[in-house]
Formats: structure tokens, sequence, C-alpha cells
């Protein structure tokens, strides 16, 4: 049996971030692909709550797992759950559209597409929809407890979280999809919030088990985004080098690769 590809790296999100922030600090010259999923539970925080990390709950399960990001936004509770793509651009590539708003919508159709293709109904949602979906202000911390432009839906329900960080050298695009149910009062507990803001966490969001009604392989979800992005963009590949076969995944039930 011939070696598998490996599409996907099993990080912390400290690593995950450094990666990420060592993109851009010299020109980039064409896009990169990095896939991630994450070994243990961490908290990524945006890159203007610096007053929310103060808020951090010491002797906490993941005190010692918060790491803040170059990006803006709520935070995020990465772990088994989650599926994230890095995708690094040069400052003037096509895709990145006339503003920051509509350089998310290539990114949000693609993982929109996806979605479908695995046969969840899922849609990027756009601006002007946004605008008449107010969050809940008791969750504006958290990244999945609100909508931004051409992120992705099921319904009303957050499935994949998007996030832009631009710098002269280059533009780093980021998604995080939701693959299995997240234990938000992990987050809420480690920073402090209500213990009912779990609840509401989990009634605005929603995952591929869950729509599904089976678990999903993050290695599989992450060779189909893989194929996708690199054929979108010709991005140079960074999958892994082949590692000896396993069992056979578990595929998609409407997925075809």
């Amino acid at each position: 049996m011939d070696a598998r590809m490996v599409f996907i790296d099993t990080v912390t999100s400290y690593e995950e971030q450094a990666w990420n922030a060592a993109q851009l600090r010299e020109p980039v010259t064409e896009p990169r692909v990095r896939l991630w999923t994450y070994r243990v539970p961490g908290v990524v925080l945006g890159c203007s709550q610096a007053a929310l990390r103060e808020r951090l709950v010491a002797g906490h399960a993941l005190a010692g797992s918060v790491v803040q990001r170059g990006s803006g936004g709520g935070a995020v509770l990465t772990g088994p759950w989650m599926v994230s793509a890095s995708v690094v651009l040069p400052p003037d590539h096509p895709l990145l559209g006339r503003s920051t708003l509509s350089s998310y919508r290539w990114l949000g159709a693609l993982h929109a597409g996806l979605l479908r293709d695995a046969g969840i109904p899922a849609y990027a949602i756009p601006p002007e929809e946004v605008r008449l979906r107010p969050g809940d202000a008791r969750l504006k911390w958290a990244c999945y407890g609100g909508l931004s432009p051409w992120e992705v839906v099921v319904g009303t329900r957050k499935i994949v979280g998007l996030a832009q960080l631009r710098r002269r050298t280059g533009v780093l695009m980021t998604s995080g999809t939701l693959i299995a149910p997240p234990d938000w009062s992990l987050l809420c507990g480690a920073l402090g919030q209500e213990a009912a803001d779990a609840a509401l966490l989990d009634d605005c969001t929603t995952s591929f088990a869950q729509q599904l009604g089976a678990p999903v392989l993050a290695e599989v979800l992450a060779e189909r985004l893989h194929h996708m992005l690199t054929d979108v963009l010709g991005a140079a590949s960074d999958a892994f080098p082949p590692r000896p076969p396993g069992p056979a995944p578990v595929h998609f039930p409407t997925l075809s690769h």
C-alpha cells in the first residue's frame, strides 16, 4: 500500500500563531497554505483583547495555553474540534479585492462550497445580511459568538470563522472550521466569563459532526480543503512528507474526492 500524503499538522495554538507571524516578516512573493488541528485545547485572543487576557483565571487548565494573535476579532477556543487554515498572499494578489472586507468573500465562498459538497446547507453570509443579524452583546468577546461578513453559517449558526492580518509585506488570511462541538465551558471558565455564555455559544454555532450525524476526521477535511485552496491559488504546498499508511479514513458521507 502506498504511503499517504499528510495535509494537516497537529500543533498547539502557540505553534500555529508563531508560524503565522513568521510569514509576514519578509515580503511574500507567492501564495502559501498551511492547515492545522490541535492536540490539546488552547485559547487565541484577538489583538485588541489585552484586557481580557488580564481576566485569566489563575490555576485554570487553560491558563498556560493562551496566545494573542496579530489579527482582530474575538477569542477562539482551539482544540481537536477545529480545522484551521492559514493562507499567506502577496499584497497585490488579485483575490484580495479592493478592501479588507471584500477580500474575505472568496475564502468564505470556498469553505461554503466545501460544506455543501459534504451535504451541509451552508453559505457565506453577505454584509447586508450581517447587518440584519445583530449578535448577542453578551458574546461580543467570543469569535464564534457573532458574525462578520463572508463567514460561513448553516441557517443562523456559525460553522466557519475568518480573520485577516495585513502588512506591507503580505496578507495572512485564516479560517477555523468546527468539525465537532467545542467545549465552550472551557473558554468561558478560562477567561472568567459567565458560565451561561457556554450555552449561548452552543446555540449560535454548529459543526460538521452535528450536521452529518457522525464524527469527521480532521485529516479527511484537510485533504479536500487543501486541494480546493491550492486549485484556486496555485499555492506552494506545505503538505507534509508521506507517512506510513494507517487505517483507511472514514470519508464524508457525500463528499467525493
